[in-house]
Protein backbone atom coordinates (compact mmCIF):
# COMPACT_ATOMS: atom_id res chain seq x y z
CA UNK A 1 0.00 0.00 0.00
CA UNK A 2 1.69 3.31 -1.25
CA UNK A 3 2.12 5.95 1.37
CA UNK A 4 -0.01 8.78 1.35
CA UNK A 5 2.14 12.00 1.02
CA UNK A 6 2.05 15.17 3.00
CA UNK A 7 1.28 18.28 1.20
CA UNK A 8 3.92 21.03 2.06
CA UNK A 9 1.33 23.51 1.83
CA UNK A 10 -3.01 23.37 2.42
CA UNK A 11 -4.42 25.72 0.07
CA UNK A 12 -7.85 25.12 1.61
CA UNK A 13 -6.40 25.83 4.86
CA UNK A 14 -4.72 29.13 4.09
CA UNK A 15 -6.26 30.64 0.94
CA UNK A 16 -6.28 34.35 1.66
CA UNK A 17 -2.84 33.52 1.42
CA UNK A 18 -2.49 32.25 -2.09
CA UNK A 19 -5.14 34.61 -3.26
CA UNK A 20 -2.87 37.68 -2.38
CA UNK A 21 0.17 35.67 -3.62
CA UNK A 22 -1.38 35.19 -6.97
CA UNK A 23 -2.38 39.11 -6.90
CA UNK A 24 0.96 40.58 -6.09
CA UNK A 25 2.50 37.87 -8.72
CA UNK A 26 0.11 39.01 -11.59
CA UNK A 27 0.60 42.79 -10.87
CA UNK A 28 4.28 42.12 -11.31
CA UNK A 29 4.24 40.13 -14.31
CA UNK A 30 1.96 42.71 -15.80
CA UNK A 31 4.14 45.35 -15.17
CA UNK A 32 7.41 43.06 -16.17
CA UNK A 33 5.62 42.30 -19.53
CA UNK A 34 4.68 45.84 -20.48
CA UNK A 35 8.05 47.16 -19.70
CA UNK A 36 9.24 44.12 -21.93
CA UNK A 37 6.88 44.38 -24.51
CA UNK A 38 7.84 48.50 -25.16
CA UNK A 39 11.44 47.93 -24.93
CA UNK A 40 11.71 45.45 -27.72
CA UNK A 41 8.93 47.65 -29.95
CA UNK A 42 11.55 50.96 -29.09
CA UNK A 43 14.75 48.27 -29.68
CA UNK A 44 13.68 47.38 -33.13
CA UNK A 45 12.74 51.09 -33.79
CA UNK A 46 15.47 51.72 -32.86
CA UNK A 47 17.85 48.84 -34.96
CA UNK A 48 15.90 49.69 -38.40
CA UNK A 49 15.84 53.45 -38.02
CA UNK A 50 19.26 53.76 -37.14
CA UNK A 51 19.01 55.81 -34.14
CA UNK A 52 20.92 55.33 -30.82
CA UNK A 53 18.44 54.81 -27.90
CA UNK A 54 15.61 57.54 -28.86
CA UNK A 55 12.66 54.98 -29.31
CA UNK A 56 13.95 52.57 -26.34
CA UNK A 57 13.38 55.84 -24.24
CA UNK A 58 10.85 56.84 -25.10
CA UNK A 59 8.84 53.26 -25.36
CA UNK A 60 10.14 52.15 -21.96
CA UNK A 61 8.61 55.41 -20.43
CA UNK A 62 5.26 54.39 -22.55
CA UNK A 63 5.60 50.72 -21.11
CA UNK A 64 5.92 52.28 -17.06
CA UNK A 65 2.82 54.44 -17.88
CA UNK A 66 0.98 51.67 -19.51
CA UNK A 67 1.83 49.02 -16.77
CA UNK A 68 1.59 51.24 -13.75
CA UNK A 69 -2.26 52.26 -15.50
CA UNK A 70 -3.07 48.64 -15.75
CA UNK A 71 -1.52 47.57 -12.18
CA UNK A 72 -3.78 50.36 -11.13
CA UNK A 73 -7.19 48.96 -12.93
CA UNK A 74 -6.26 45.53 -11.44
CA UNK A 75 -6.19 46.89 -8.01
CA UNK A 76 -8.97 48.59 -8.41
CA UNK A 77 -11.34 45.82 -9.63
CA UNK A 78 -9.57 43.41 -6.88
CA UNK A 79 -10.86 45.84 -3.96
CA UNK A 80 -14.07 46.51 -5.70
CA UNK A 81 -14.80 42.34 -5.52
CA UNK A 82 -13.57 42.39 -1.83
CA UNK A 83 -15.90 45.07 -0.84
CA UNK A 84 -18.71 43.39 -2.57
CA UNK A 85 -17.44 40.34 -0.77
CA UNK A 86 -17.58 41.76 2.35
CA UNK A 87 -20.85 43.29 1.92
CA UNK A 88 -22.49 39.63 0.79
CA UNK A 89 -21.24 38.65 3.73
CA UNK A 90 -22.20 41.02 6.14
CA UNK A 91 -25.73 40.52 4.44
CA UNK A 92 -25.15 36.69 5.25
CA UNK A 93 -25.25 35.97 1.28
CA UNK A 94 -23.13 33.16 0.07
Amino acid sequence: MPKKRKNLFSFAKHSPLAEDLSVVMQLGLTMVGCIAFCFFIGFYLDKWLGTKGVFITIFIILGVAGGGHTVYRQIMDVMKDSERDKKNQDNGVD
